[in-house]
């Protein structure tokens, strides 16, 4: 008695939902749409190239575009995937379908032995296909002998080329290609299709859960498909919210609304307590300031165009809370501290504290409306001009009045920006070279959110050379905590620049000091008795 046992082999989704047609190929329509046309109409060109990122299509469509030229029903966009044709290219084992990774065979001589089977008529098939993958690797010889064939091909011969990396294929090799540029796929429509997908296996599933995966495979469906395999997984046969989080390491985006309604209250202590909270459950805070720079920028989205907000987004509600609750300038600020603040985790003491600092950078710089504080600059501007017009000194406005640094000036009684406006500004720059004497040569003619207008006299304009408005840029962004797009305007000064103000200084200092000399009584006395004189040059003030 002989008992047979058979063992069942599982098969992950990517190989399981590879599509096996031009329509069940997700996200590409505008190459769907151009094979299937060219293939109506039998016009076929001899060499395609699909470029794109990893798992977006280029091998599975390199595999359906040898189906359709070589199924027995005859050239067509629909390709049957029941005669032995179909079958034998699904399965990787059809005769004509030459695939060849070009990662490992890159010599010359791998390509030779290639293509010299080339001018035979093929053995199974209507067409002999080449797949090369991944074809940027070749080497530069390789290249050149595949040149002439590529160019001439017999008419029985197809060539499908596929790299992630169209820069590095030479121009010779472009130009005889018909190339097809398969883009990343967008989260809603991985979503749906995983959703199609564990309907079909009859897998319970989360729609949130899904938005996290198809968040997290970045524009691949190849790699939503195996995070969908490992999902199942860990979730024991289902697809929910809280196990995927878990698996994937995100954020769960109660923490990050909470965060950002917390800074808008003003509720330190509750920041902490989140901070403390998300530590306590070995959340990344890496991953966390990635999540919240992401939900800023949904928040900015909704804000400029709240029409396109889904109807069905869970987080709707919340989202059009926030979006009434945080002015649109703030959320440009946060989102800059934010993705600052990521960058800056690897210097923090730790990864906790680097949070809490940004949390607490967030909290510090909270106006009602980033709007304020360019109103104050402009008031300050206007007021400066009046001033100037009467005679009267001004006292500049802050030019934040919410940042730490205007808070703290403001408790000790020196107001908010220094005193001398743009002068004290670019000495707090800490500008050198070409820079700061660019810096030192401009007067400040209006400031904005965004925007800063510096006057500059003719007889400086060589101080314009690159790179000093680049880096007074930077450091005026810095500065400002924000990005700030600086202009220069070639016309005379109408005030004292930094650098005539430090000029005047400079020989008032030399005069005090040389009045202060001659007032010496020991100095008159060696003048007067030994006839002596006075060398001014060589009187240096202490300060």
């Amino acid at each position: 008695l002989f008992i047979l046992v058979g063992r069942m082999t599982y098969q992950v989704l990517a190989r399981k939902w590879r599509p096996r047609g031009l329509t069940s190929l997700v996200g590409q329509e505008h190459v769907v749409r151009a094979l299937t046309h060219a293939l109506a109409s039998q016009r076929l060109h001899h060499a395609y190239l699909f470029t794109g990122t990893r798992g977006v299509g280029k091998t599975t469509l390199a595999r359906i575009l040898a189906k359709s030229l070589n199924c027995e029903t005859g050239v067509t966009d629909t390709p049957c995937g029941i005669c032995s044709a179909c079958q034998e290219i699904d399965a990787g084992r059809f005769v004509d379908l030459l695939e060849v990774d070009a990662a490992t065979n890159t010599g010359v001589e791998e390509m030779r032995q290639l293509l010299e089977n080339a001018v035979y008529a093929p053995t199974r098939g209507r067409y002999k296909v080449y797949v090369i993958d991944e074809v940027h690797m070749l080497s530069k010889p390789a290249f050149n002998a595949m040149l002439k064939t590529l160019e001439e091909p017999p008419e029985h011969v197809k060539f499908i080329l596929a790299t992630t990396d169209p820069q590095k294929i030479p121009v010779t090799v472009l130009s005889r290609c018909l190339q097809f540029n398969l883009k990343q796929m967008p989260p809603g429509s991985i979503a749906a299709h995983l959703a199609h997908v564990l309907q079909a296996e009859g897998v319970a599933y989360d729609v949130p859960a899904l938005a996290l995966i198809a968040r997290s495979a970045a524009g691949s469906m190849r790699d939503a498909l195996s995070l969908l395999d490992q999902a199942i997984a860990h979730g024991a046969g289902k697809v929910e919210e809280a196990p995927v989080r878990a698996m994937l390491g995100t954020v769960d985006l109660d923490y990050l609304f909470s965060i950002l309604e917390a800074v808008h209250s003003g509720d330190a202590a509750e920041l902490l307590r989140l901070a403390a909270d998300m530590a306590l459950h070995s959340l990344s805070f890496g991953i966390a300031l990635q999540e919240l720079a992401g939900l800023l920028t949904r928040l900015q989205v909704v804000q400029i165009a709240p029409d396109s907000l889904d109807d069905e987004d869970p987080d709707r509600d919340r989202l059009l809370a926030l979006a009434a609750m945080l002015a649109p300038e703030f959320v440009q600020l946060a989102y800059q501290i934010v993705i600052h603040g990521r960058a800056e985790l690897s210097m923090a003491p730790d990864e906790y504290a680097g949070f809490v600092m940004t949390l607490l950078r967030l909290h510090g710089f909270r106006p009602e409306s980033v709007a304020d504080v360019v109103q104050a600059v402009h008031s300050s501007v206007q007021r400066a001009a009046a001033a100037k017009a009467t005679g009267a000194v001004a006292i500049p406005a802050p030019l934040a009045a919410h940042s730490p640094r205007a808070q703290s000036s403001a408790q000790d009684g020196s107001g908010g920006a220094p005193g001398n406006g743009w002068r004290d500004m670019v000495a707090a720059l800490h500008l050198n070279g070409l820079a700061r004497e660019l810096a030192q040569h401009c007067e400040l003619k209006e400031i904005g959110e965004s925007d800063c207008v510096l006057r500059l006299a003719p007889a400086h304009a060589h101080l314009q050379m690159k790179p000093a408005p680049e880096r007074l840029q930077q450091a005026l962004s810095s500065y400002l905590e924000r990005p700030v797009a600086v202009r220069f305007e070639l016309a005379p000064t109408e005030g004292d620049t930094p650098a005539v103000a430090l000029d005047r200084e400079r020989r008032d200092r030399q005069e005090a000091a040389v009045a202060s000399i001659e007032r010496d009584a020991f100095v008159r006395d060696v003048i007067e008795n030994f006839d002596g004189a006075l060398v001014e040059s060589s009187i240096k003030p202490i300060v």
